[in-house]
């Protein structure tokens, strides 16, 4: 075994090096050139070991955190989450995206089918959508009655206080995309065969209903932004540096420290010891590339 590296004390990752646009503290960044592909994969690159030191810290340390991504379809929650994921264990990382509840799930208490998601020690979850679906979606689309969500606005940061309480780290994104990139992406996806799937009747039935959107994640976040569970705004018009931007945002979250690993050398491989690989007749997949 070789010698232990010393510790680095602290959160690791430092916002300040990302190459991120200026914002205003009242709005979104000003309009300006995309980030270029080379610029953004190393930056990713970065941050993308920033969160693998972060999720060895987590299972050391048995933290438990929560993540929720909300925000107008098309604003890039999935892409996202892909890019905080591909690159860490999906035993520690796990990424929650329910459908719609089904009867039995309709009669429980609302945020009841969420609670078995919630982490464990040494667990990071995300969530794809949440509970907020009842402050967003169903009343503007009437899945749900006025008082039914008025109720849950009034209860949900109680309940966030007890998950904290009970040692949750809860941190809640809301992805902002303006009407003209929306629409652009959307009609993106209505020629593209790799991305028709994200298209639904409800996306197209939403579209029609910016404002009613607006007005509720308006009451939302007025209703539910506390000191223990804050919403925090990411704008995503430009999709790679609203990553960045919010994958650097969450490491500056998380209280990590580098978990010390001893040196890691691979054993000797076994002799052969007259093995010989056999003739079988196996099947083999072409090789067109």
């Amino acid at each position: 075994m070789g010698k232990k590296k010393r510790a680095k004390k602290g959160p690791r990752h430092d916002s300040a090096a990302v190459a991120v646009p200026a914002t205003d503290a009242d709005g979104p960044p000003e309009p300006g050139a995309k980030i270029k592909r080379k610029e953004y994969e190393a930056e990713l690159e970065v941050l993308q070991g920033e969160l693998v030191a972060m999720q060895e810290w987590v299972r050391a340390t048995g933290a438990k955190i929560l993540i929720v991504f909300e925000g107008r379809d098309t604003a890039g929650k999935g892409g996202t989450i892909k890019r905080i994921t591909e690159r860490v264990s999906p035993r520690t990382f796990r990424v929650v995206a329910l459908p719609a509840p089904t009867e039995r799930e309709k009669s429980q208490m609302y945020v009841q089918r969420y609670i078995k998601h919630f982490p464990a020690a040494g667990e990071v979850v995300i969530f794809d959508r949440s509970w907020y679906n009842r402050a967003g979606v169903e009343p503007v689309m009437g899945f749900c009655t006025p008082e039914q969500t008025e109720r849950f606005l009034d209860q949900t940061p109680g309940v966030e206080k007890a998950m904290v309480d009970s040692g949750i780290q809860v941190i809640k994104y809301w992805l902002e995309v303006s009407a003209d990139e929306q629409t652009r992406r959307l009609k993106s996806r209505i020629h593209d065969p790799r991305k028709i799937w994200k298209l639904s009747d409800m996306d197209l039935k939403s579209y029609s209903r910016w404002y009613d959107y607006s007005r509720a994640r308006d009451a939302m976040l007025a209703a539910t932004d506390t000191s223990w569970a804050p919403w925090f705004i990411a704008h995503t018009d430009d999709k790679k540096r609203g990553r960045l931007n919010i994958i650097s945002h969450l490491l500056s979250q998380v209280p990590y420290e580098k978990v010390d690993r001893p040196e890691i050398k691979l054993p000797r491989r076994q002799a052969a010891r007259g093995y010989v690989e056999p003739d079988l007749p196996l099947r083999h997949i072409p090789e067109r590339y």
